[in-house]
């Protein structure tokens, strides 16, 4: 089948419904009756609720009902279960729900929402990563701002001895790269419906991209078996990671649960710029020890990762980046760590390339700046030091399918690069195999 799909055009499943404009969405999906949700938002980085009063919003016209941590059954969820719901005593970011409402229309539930009485004692947060390493900042968990990879605040990978490789180096290149956080700004929102039926059972329609473990996640929050609910996936309208996370379903399932009415959550664009997931920024220093030649022997690496306010996805994040920072390199010595800190942000979480974007765009430009110092080609210094067949990677793993220098060289080809004839006799075959 493969071979009759790759290089050829064929016409996607679902191509014609979208060009048409036919493809059907979860905001699309319209029941009569149907509420509309909105959440208060915590307007602070971070701060402690000292009074929440709901009774005025209860009352107000339109309002079918309103639920704070109260009305959760399981309000702590996640891999790492540290994200609330809804608030219970201290927001950790700005914009972290607090409470929420199921009104008639928009405008009675944005009404509403300005009658609940909220009353916070702001606190000192933090939004640097590097500050929020130092011993005196303000501490965001009992254990610290740093997660722990059994007994150490990182994610550690070792390979070789990276001190005696550095010392035995012609020259030590350094790079320091950040690569900043960025909004996925799909097209479609964070949106779902949430319906509930007479015996007891409950619909969600849902833009998940991950619905099995948000099934999972969905019944603990609300304590209901999985029998007991629909979890319906729609069209997803763009997400490349901003959907792998529980967003609006949660919420909109327990209010729906609460009214006994269907209930939809669509996000704004405001809401989704400033409040969903994001792909976190990474600071990055690597140092390498490198052979006139242009052989890369060690390469020490620190990693930090913004993880914003709770864990989600990060761990494993940083697990990826950490086993995949070396490149498609041979470097026989390699110490990587790899740090998750938490600061007062909305949580980061996936993206595309789930840890190993951020982790290739610095050794790259890092493979760069090695060349300029030694004042080899690029394209040099990357054939020397790729992997070929038989190699071992940072984690032990032996490569038994390898074309690094193959595909260097289709891209030199693409680009109009002309290689030098001992850069073309380059191939991924064991060492010593060259043609």
């Amino acid at each position: 089948m493969a071979l009759r799909v790759v290089g050829q055009r064929f016409e996607r499943y679902d191509g014609l419904e979208h060009v048409t404009g036919q493809t059907r969405y979860v905001d699309d999906i319209s029941l009569p009756g149907t509420l509309v949700v909105k959440a208060l938002r915590s307007p602070v980085i971070r701060g402690r609720i000292r009074e929440l009063d709901v009774s005025a919003a209860e009352k107000a016209p339109g309002v079918a009902g309103v639920i704070t941590h109260l009305d959760v059954p399981q309000n702590r969820y996640g891999l790492i279960p540290d994200q609330p719901v809804l608030v219970e005593e201290t927001a950790m970011y700005r914009g972290e729900p607090i409470a929420a409402l199921a009104a008639e229309n928009e405008a009675a539930a944005l009404e509403a929402l300005e009658k609940i009485r909220l009353v916070m004692d702001e606190e000192p947060g933090v939004l640097d990563v590097r500050e929020a390493m130092k011993p005196e900042a303000p501490r965001l968990r009992p254990q610290g701002n740093q997660h722990f990879y059994g007994d150490k605040p990182f994610r550690l990978v070792e390979q070789g001895d990276v001190a005696a490789g550095l010392a035995q180096a012609d020259l030590i290149v350094e790079g320091e790269y950040l690569h900043p956080a960025q909004q996925h700004a799909q097209l479609e929102t964070q949106v779902c419906l949430a319906v509930p039926s007479a015996s007891g059972r409950l619909t969600i329609h849902t833009v998940s991209q991950d619905l099995q473990f948000h099934l999972k996640l969905l019944c603990g929050i609300l304590q209901m078996p999985a029998s007991k609910i629909r979890y319906a996936g729609g069209t997803v309208g763009g997400s490349f990671g901003a959907k792998n996370d529980l967003h609006a379903d949660h919420v909109t399932a327990l209010l729906a649960l609460k009214t006994g009415r269907p209930c939809k959550w669509r996000w704004t664009r405001e809401e989704e710029l400033l409040y969903s997931t994001c792909r976190g920024a990474w600071h990055v220093k690597i140092r390498d020890g490198v052979k006139k030649d242009g052989r890369i022997i060690a390469r020490d690496i620190e990693a930090i990762r913004d993880s914003g306010a709770y864990a989600l996805r990060d761990v494993g994040i940083v697990d990826k980046f950490c086993f995949l920072a070396s490149g498609p390199y041979l470097i026989p010595n390699v110490r990587v760590k790899g740090h998750l800190v938490y600061t007062n942000k909305p949580p980061a979480s996936s993206m595309r390339g789930y840890g190993i974007t951020p982790s290739t765009y610095s050794v790259e430009l890092q493979m760069n700046k090695i060349a300029a110092r030694l004042n080899l080609d690029p394209w040099e210094i990357r054939l020397l030091n790729a992997y070929r067949r038989g190699d071992r990677t940072i984690t032990g793993r032996t490569l038994n399918s390898v074309a690094v220098a193959e595909v260097l060289k289709a891209l030199a080809e693409e680009a109009g690069v002309e290689l030098p004839e001992r850069l073309r006799r380059q191939i991924s075959e064991p060492r010593g195999a060259d043609r």
